[in-house]
């Protein structure tokens, strides 16, 4: 039977600080690449509506930060926004902690509690590995949603709830349907609008802002002074494929400043298994590039990691001022910009 409050004190679920990866529009969410930029503005749009959402891809990716996009985006920004990982809890307790359960429900029910249907009320429900939950709490999951209204464990009386219900899944929910595990109701009740959020490795072009993001964040938590990328760090995390995602590189950017003793963020502070990247240039993973497009990718790394400063950048390239003009026109690529 599910444990009461009184002796788990701990909630399984919890709605997350502002500092715990809170997206206030765009914020804290980078979209520079070409297919991130897409995501966000379908994020958007979708957030106008009530409409249910699965918010799908690889672990690590970011599919919480959408999630939250979609309500602070949306009418219900005032509300609450409250997220429970369906595949940490078991079948009973989970039962509880969608639903609440009444005084003398089971074993230590000492009090009437509420559910986290009835606390998102008026704001937005995050279920969290979706494709974890079992059959049988499938179906009240669909009534619930489809019927607006909660019966919480033990008791009689239904309850309106007014909800808008994100569903997060790192598995693709046709397969289960098709193998039987995931009911097809539900299915199509939680997909109206289907948001797949890309791997990193298929968004190159926000690793280095993400990486400046998450860097600065770790020195906020840890108090220490906000470090910037060396050229050949920078390089390095541009190479490496990130099969952790965003979750992979903020730990990255965590370690890297907790060993750092210099102005800057170097090669040897990052983990050994980007590291290996620099070191052994042979091992390509891909297919093979041109020498050109390497250079041109190494050459703006660099300006991005010296902010813009072209002067700087030039020396550390060990090429001329007008060399590295003259590439950077070629490119099309407008210098950025010292902050």
């Amino acid at each position: 039977m599910p444990a009461s409050d009184e002796r788990n004190p701990r909630r399984l679920h919890e709605v997350p600080d502002e500092d715990q990866h809170t997206s206030r529009g765009a914020e804290g969410t980078v979209a520079q690449s070409e297919v991130m930029r897409a995501v966000v503005d379908l994020t958007r749009r979708v957030a106008k509506s009530n409409a249910t959402v699965v918010v799908s891809g690889e672990s690590g990716t970011g599919k919480e930060r959408i999630a939250r996009m979609l309500h602070t985006e949306s009418s219900r920004a005032d509300g609450q926004f409250i997220a429970i990982n369906c595949g940490a809890v078991s079948e009973t307790l989970l039962e509880s902690e969608l639903f609440g359960h009444a005084r003398g429900a089971f074993t230590g029910a000492l009090h009437d509690r509420p559910g986290i249907f009835e606390a998102a009320n008026g704001g937005t429900l995050l279920l969290d590995e979706i494709n974890s939950v079992s059959p049988a709490m499938q179906v009240k999951l669909l009534r619930a949603i489809q019927e607006r209204e909660v019966r919480r464990v033990g008791e009689n009386k239904v309850r309106a709830v007014d909800v808008r219900v994100v569903a997060a899944t790192n598995k693709e929910l046709l397969e289960a349907v098709a193998s039987g595990t995931f009911r097809e109701d539900l299915y199509y009740r939680l997909n109206v609008v289907t948001i797949r959020v890309p791997a990193l490795r298929d968004r190159r072009d926000d690793i280095l802002p993400l990486a400046r993001v998450l860097l600065a964040g770790a020195a906020r938590r840890m108090q220490r002074r906000e470090l910037v990328l060396s050229p050949v760090a920078a390089a390095s995390l541009l190479k490496y494929r990130w099969p952790g995602n965003v979750r992979e590189l903020g730990n990255a950017m965590e370690r890297a400043l907790a060993l750092a003793t210099g102005e800057r963020l170097q090669l040897e502070d990052l983990p050994a298994q980007v590291r290996r990247i620099t070191a052994a240039p042979t091992d390509i993973v891909g297919p093979v590039r041109r020498l050109a497009d390497v250079e041109k990718d190494y050459i703006l790394a660099a300006l991005r990691a010296n902010n813009g400063n072209q002067t700087h950048t030039a020396e550390q390239l060990a090429i001329g001022s007008a060399t590295l003009y003259r590439k950077l026109k070629v490119y099309r690529a407008p210098a950025p910009q010292a902050d």
